[in-house]
């Protein structure tokens, strides 16, 4: 929905307001570093005492201990913000057709917005751990659409301002988090005791909460770095472009963030109940239908990037500004991407510091390359950052991995799991791109996307084992009947 939208609010807004949304963002990411490992804690003990008997009082308490720090952290969010507004508005954003106290007003709004939406990753990661995937997915696509439909329609017909489009999303998200409170308490066992805050199970958690604290503080650095110095370094209309870019790329999180839920407590399961050849092969599966929905689509949009935002925006100017960003920014969260499962894995097993040592070297680099590029090559210099640095991940952190876990799995990870899906998406696309041309009209043209789309996907799954195995078995299935 949010990307759907995109061309709508550029339109209502102009490029310089929506790069007060890519602010806004960039904010609401930051301010995961106050998370301090609770949400991914949180998913992880709801999976591990769910596999327990006995455990309900606990889970409950957990839960209300856990929950009572993250409305303490919001409020001082919402605090911050108000107070860094005035700062953020005079001295760091540089707008050419907003003013100073326009932007310092859309920021406080913006604070507010953040605060009341921050409580809400608690309350999924609950869900998560519970294994209520379908109920989350059912409410955050939901509320994705009261979200950013509704933001067209006030804007559309309330008000074409920044300060309306913030003040929808101040109401959606009291509604979004009240609606997780329930919903989490209800999933969650019941018990004759009234849950309680009890500091002894935060402090029973707090070495994992702590490792996923770091790891969570330097990842947030990592995606958004980038941001923080181009806001700084390029003009609002400019980073308007960047985070479009940044937009269209993200979407692969809408793939890869389901089956990291759905996988990601199953995992934790197995390694408490010792069951290495199930946990071998739910790795390895997850691994391949996680290259399976991210690298076909990653090769289509990277190498038709500029058809595909000029269709979409209608705008050849948006097209011709973006187009590059999005083909390297979308290739390097693939790569981003494609570690989720491996990450997935060392989180069940409790083992937090491979992942944060990786992305502590990665931060000491990230800051210097980030400025120099920028400073050479803009918004693309940047945006190569992003590429090297997680193909860098690719290479080096399953290295380190597989010494301690799955010993033996580490080059079917790269052979079978990634090699073969990524080779076959970006050839069969590669080769579609030849033929696109200048001359075509536009029915022509969507007509060829659809058609290479489908075959990349289909010559991928076709290539991928697990995939494979599943397409021949319906098949077989179907022939039977």
């Amino acid at each position: 929905m949010a990307l759907l939208f995109i061309p709508l609010y550029i339109k209502f807004l102009g490029i310089e307001a929506y790069g007060l949304i890519g602010i806004f963002i960039t904010l609401q990411a930051l301010f995961l570093l106050l998370d301090m490992g609770l949400g991914a804690t949180v998913n992880r003990e709801m999976a591990r005492l769910s596999a327990l008997p006995g455990k309900a009082r606990e889970m409950r308490d957990l839960v209300r201990s856990m929950e009572f720090v993250y409305w303490f952290i919001a409020a001082g969010i919402g605090l911050a913000v108000t107070i860094l507004s005035p700062y953020i508005a005079r001295y760091w954003i540089r707008p050419d057709q907003l003013s100073p106290e326009a932007v310092q007003q859309a920021m406080l709004i913006m604070g507010l917005a953040i605060a009341v939406q921050w409580p809400v990753s608690f309350y999924s990661g609950g869900l998560m751990g519970l294994q209520r995937q379908v109920l989350l997915n059912a409410v955050n696509s939901t509320i994705a659409t009261f979200r950013w439909c509704g933001a067209v329609l006030i804007l559309w017909l309330v008000s074409p301002t920044i300060y309306a489009f913030f003040v929808w999303q101040i109401i959606v998200s009291v509604f979004h988090v009240l609606t997780m409170w329930v919903f989490l308490w209800r999933s969650l066992p019941k018990s004759l005791n009234k849950p309680s805050f009890r500091g002894r199970l935060l402090l029973g958690v707090w070495r994992f909460a702590v490792g996923m604290s770091g790891i969570s503080i330097l990842g947030t650095l990592l995606t958004q770095t980038d941001k923080i110095i181009l806001s700084k370094m390029l003009p609002l209309e400019m980073f308007g472009y960047y985070t479009l870019a940044w937009m269209v790329a993200s979407t692969l999180y809408r793939l890869i963030g389901p089956l990291f839920i759905a996988v990601y407590p199953r995992l934790t399961q197995l390694v408490s109940l010792r069951d290495e050849d199930n946990l071998k092969q739910l790795y390895h599966k997850a691994c391949q239908l996680m290259s399976v929905l991210i690298l076909p689509v990653t090769a289509i949009v990277a190498f038709f990037a500029y058809e595909i935002l000029l269709l979409w925006t209608q705008s050849p100017t948006t097209a011709e500004n973006a187009h590059v960003l999005v083909g390297i920014l979308i290739a390097g969260t693939a790569l981003n991407g494609l570690m989720n499962m491996p990450y997935a894995l060392q989180l069940a097993h409790g083992w937090t510091r491979l992942a944060f040592y990786v992305n502590l070297f990665a931060v000491i680099g990230l800051v210097p390359m980030t400025i120099l590029m920028a400073w050479h090559y803009g918004a693309v210099g940047a945006a190569i950052v992003w590429f090297v640095l997680n193909t860098v991940y690719v290479f080096v952190a399953i290295q380190f991995m597989h010494r301690r876990l799955l010993v033996s799995e580490k080059r079917s990870w790269y052979i079978k799991d990634i090699g073969f899906p990524l080779v076959v998406a970006f050839a069969t696309a590669g080769a579609g791109r030849l033929l696109i041309n200048d001359a075509m009209s536009q029915t022509m043209m969507v007509s060829l996307l659809v058609v290479i789309s489908g075959l990349t996907l289909l010559l991928t799954m076709a290539i991928t084992p697990a995939t494979r195995e599943f397409i021949v078995g319906k098949l077989i299935q179907y022939r039977a009947t």
